[in-house]
């Protein structure tokens, strides 16, 4: 029986090819839209479950108190906390501080730059390293002991060379030994590392890291899988407070199984974070999926009056209600299985391009089960949502009337079709809209007076002797007449960096309790960056005369209360000499911490240069690297554009925006599929009628905006429903920036004109070609 509902559909389907192409093509772009969000749900989702201990180990921040807020901080934890908590609080098995860092490897002429992690011991078993030389128990017993990945070990050895009790030159200062090789980390996973060393060895040469004031270090903890997470929680939360007798800085528990998806606090409180983009475009990857079902219930139920006849005929000769529905349902779980097979070519053809576009590794296997699985339960989905209307209805015809001739077109079916023409275009706009919004947004916050030039500006991490050689190579750069100029600062100028607070200071009320950011800088990185001093004087290039005097931002200089802030005081021995412009760092939506500079260079971690204006960037560049390599010829040369780097930190709203504009085109195209075969099918039913109004004079665009009214009645109707549902979740969406734009009606009106000509291009075609038929063959039977 099975086989025969098979035999026939398949029939069918032959019979109407064009018809069926429509479908599959509309189907197969929408599996593949969902396959491709779901690939990369599945990669956000994966996110550190590799580890074996993921339901018992956590990361360590603090909710810290300023001006009344409290404020999550990573990366902040004292020295001493991880042993403490390891000691003090029942339900805790491992502890571990580490400090990232990158080292220069120097194998004989090899070397290369990795980042790791200073760590203690718990820190290789808590993240389930699995050596594949050397073992966990041994590795750290020596405090000069370093485990490697294997990726690391065959880049600076050799493939199938052992790095067991191999020596590495680390930062052409000092040596370690491998005393462990472990397997590479998956890309997915939020804290990576290529080497980790015992955290004895940093903490000997600073003895500061014992103070519970250096929030310095990132701290996770092991619990017991019988502990009572609240009961631990609120434990360490008291930790701080009753070591430091300071309440305004506590510690708290922040799951592995939360480090990605759920890493956004606001107010000291956990609201989520790229968990809300995994709801979103999952949501989204069903509501495509519906828009191509619509498509096939639609073109299937439009057809009715072609297979009335059929269905009539097979009612007389015995079939059941239910096999006319098995034979419909059999047709369009076919058509979704063709779609799927469709699908599987286009996903191999585009997942490279999408991950060049979200910037990931996804690859789409049918060797993966997981992946075979999904497409097999997406294709049986969307058969049985495609085709449950059209069977339904069409089984439902009455073999009398049908035969008769006497049957008309239920109302309630064109009137069904129409509403879920208009449903596709409202979704569609709504697409278009958010596409504009979200470009819009961005670009707003990419204009933002940063209060510094980022353009042509080179960021260059300061390794080996460029401290100790600054002097000569700032001479050497500008010698070559393509520099215009070089700084030293402690931190990146985008990042938030070192902090401090319970500072006191002349005109201030309640100055502990401000949080300010400090940076060390040199006399020229003003300059460099175009950070403008707004009154007084900038540093002089011997940072002896400047021991005493300091810089502060605007923002600093109103918390000194009325009058110039020059030649006030902090902390009664430092003078202020200059009040620098307000920039923008660290949150680019919102409003950065005061800001004092100091001029001591011994501590810059990042040299900032500035090209001459018209020096071609390879050119201004390759004097760089010149430079670099005469006085500090140990170390590679490595670089970043500023620009690259603050356009970096709106990943998240670019990935929303290239997503909307790719789901914007694949709901236009697949209601376009649906307008397109709806417009064929009514052109084809009044093949006559307009073969009467040719013969009576009509002309050939009169025709076509006949044909062309009742479509374009619904594409207006999903206007009007679209734009405020359009502007409910964008300003839903907006309200999480601080610094947002207004939504303008222009936004609507652009989306409203691309849908209008987009839906009128695609009937106007069918109702042309259907007006310049000859009206003689029209109306040749009658």
């Amino acid at each position: 029986m099975f086989k025969n509902y098979i035999k026939i559909a398949w029939r069918n389907l032959w019979k109407n090819k064009g018809y069926c192409m429509l479908n599959i093509f509309g189907l197969a772009i929408g599996i593949t839209c969902a396959a491709m969000i779901l690939l990369w749900v599945e990669d956000e989702v994966g996110y550190d479950q590799n580890f074996d201990k993921q339901d018992v180990v956590y990361y360590v921040p603090t909710n810290q108190q300023y001006e009344g807020e409290w404020r999550t901080f990573f990366q902040a934890t004292p020295g001493p906390l991880a042993e403490v908590l390891k000691q003090e609080v029942p339900g805790i098995v491992g502890s571990a501080r580490t400090k990232g860092e990158d080292f220069l490897f120097q194998v004989g002429e090899t070397s290369i730059n990795k980042f790791g992690r200073y760590a203690d011991p718990d820190f290789l078993s808590m993240f389930s390293l699995s050596f594949v030389e050397g073992n966990l128990e041994t590795a750290f017993n020596d405090v000069d002991a370093i485990v490697i990945s294997q990726e690391t070990a065959n880049q600076l050895f050799g493939e199938n060379t052992s790095a067991i009790n191999k020596v590495i030159k680390i930062n052409n200062e000092t040596s370690y030994t491998v005393s462990g090789v472990y397997e590479d980390l998956p890309h997915n996973i939020t804290y990576s590392f290529d080497w980790v060393v015992p955290f004895e060895r940093f903490a000997k040469d600073n003895e500061w890291v014992k103070e519970y004031g250096a929030n310095f270090s990132d701290t996770f903890v092991e619990l017991s899988p019988e502990a009572n997470f609240n009961v631990v929680n609120e434990k360490v939360k008291a930790i701080l407070p009753m070591k430091t007798e300071d309440d305004e800085t506590i510690a708290f528990l922040f799951s592995m199984k939360d480090w990605h998806l759920r890493s956004a606090f606001e107010g000291g409180k956990n609201i989520g974070g790229k968990i809300t983009y995994v709801r979103l475009f999952s949501l989204i990857a069903i509501i495509i999926l519906l828009i191509a079902c619509i498509n096939f219930m639609n073109l299937a139920t439009a057809r009715s009056e072609k297979r009335a006849n059929e269905v009539g005929v097979r009612k007389v000769l015995g079939s059941g209600r239910k096999g006319l529905i098995a034979q419909f349902m059999a047709e369009a779980i076919i058509t979704a299985a063709l779609s799927a097979v469709l699908s599987v070519l286009l996903l191999k053809l585009l997942v490279p391009q999408f991950n060049m576009m979200i910037d990931k590794q996804l690859d789409f296997s049918l060797f993966n089960s997981v992946h075979v699985l999904t497409l097999l339960g997406i294709t049986l989905v969307c058969g049985f949502v495609a085709g449950w209307y059209p069977a339904f209805y069409l089984s439902s015809f009455k073999p009398v009337d049908v035969l008769k001739g006497a049957r008309k077109t239920k109302g309630s079916a064109s009137f069904i079709r129409k509403g879920l023409v208009a449903i596709q275009f409202v979704v569609s706009i709504v697409f278009i809209i958010s596409t504009i919004i979200v470009y819009q947004q961005v670009q707003h916050v990419k204009g933002r007076d940063l209060g510094y030039d980022k353009e042509n500006l080179v960021k260059i991490p300061v390794n080996g002797d460029i401290i100790k050689n600054f002097k000569p190579i700032e001479e050497n750069m500008k010698s070559s007449g393509m520099i215009e100029s070089i700084g030293l600062i402690n931190s990146d100028i985008l990042s938030g960096g070192n902090n401090t607070s319970g500072l006191n200071w002349q005109g201030g009320v309640d100055t502990e309790d401000v949080l300010v950011s400090v940076r060390d800088i040199t006399a020229d990185f003003f300059n460099t960056t175009g950070m403008k001093i707004i009154e007084g004087r900038g540093f002089s290039r011997n940072p002896i005369k400047d021991s005493t005097n300091l810089l502060v931002s605007e923002s600093f200089a109103r918390l000194m209360g009325e009058g110039s802030a020059i030649g006030k005081t902090i902390e009664e021995d430092y003078f202020i000499i200059g009040v620098v412009k307000d920039y923008l760092y660290d949150d680019m939506y919102g409003s950065s911490d005061p800001v004092i500079f100091f001029n001591d260079p011994s501590q810059g971690r990042f040299m900032y240069v500035k090209a001459k204006s018209g020096v071609a960037t390879t050119a201004a560049l390759a004097s760089m690297e010149a430079s670099l390599k005469k006085f500090n010829p140990a170390f590679p040369f490595e670089y970043e554009f500023v620009d690259d780097t603050y356009n970096a930190k709106f990943k998240s709203e670019k990935l929303i925006g290239n997503l909307s504009q790719i789901f914007a085109l694949l709901a236009i195209l697949i209601s376009c599929l649906g307008l397109f075969g709806l417009s064929a099918f009514t052109a084809d039913q009044r093949r006559k009628e307009i073969g009467v109004r040719k013969v009576l004079g009509s002309s050939i665009t009169g025709i076509v905006g006949l044909l062309s009214k009742d479509f374009m009645r619904l594409v207006f109707m999903a206007i009007v429903i679209a734009i405020p549902i359009a502007f409910f979740l964008m300003q839903n969406w907006l309200e999480g920036f601080a610094y947002r734009i207004s939504i303008n009606a222009w936004s609507f009106v652009i989306a409203a004109i691309v849908a209008v000509f987009i839906a009128l291009l695609t009937i106007s075609f069918q109702a042309f070609n259907a007006a310049r038929v000859n009206p003689v063959k029209s109306l040749r039977t009658e």
